[in-house]
């Protein structure tokens, strides 16, 4: 549900220090919201604060956001611990494996092209969609 910027309510939060949003406001900008905010029905943020001040620096009028029916401050205060703590960053290991498959797939090699053009070419042939 997409939900008026102006309207969502910050009250105190945990999370001080936004850090650097730049990378996120350009992640946004170029890949959209992929992740909604949370909010009461009253519109009082629970979780996204970050997502939030991107959106603010994009200088978009609405965000994506789902409304929980939480009225105690303690389970809001839960959600927003909850959100920030069960978080694992990639490895490593794991980030040189993902820019290896996204190098392949944006520069398939010689025969890849082929066998790509032709599978488009059958699945065009026999209207078949991904």
């Amino acid at each position: 549900m997409q939900i008026p910027i102006q309207n969502i309510i910050v009250k105190k939060r945990i999370r001080h220090d936004m850090g650097d949003i730049s990378g996120l406001a350009e992640s946004m900008k170029r890949f959209g919201q992929i992740n909604p905010i949370m909010v009461t029905k009253n519109n009082i943020l629970i979780a996204g604060g970050r997502r939030l001040e991107a959106a603010k620096y994009l200088g978009w009028k609405s965000i994506n956001a789902v409304v929980a029916d939480v009225s105690e401050k303690v389970t809001r205060l839960e959600y927003e611990i909850e959100e920030n703590i069960q978080r694992q960053e990639f490895s490593n290991e794991e980030i040189i494996q993902a820019a290896r498959e996204l190098n392949k797939l944006k520069n398939p090699g010689f025969f890849r092209r082929i066998l790509n053009a032709i599978i488009s070419f059958f699945k065009r042939i026999f209207k078949i969609s991904e």
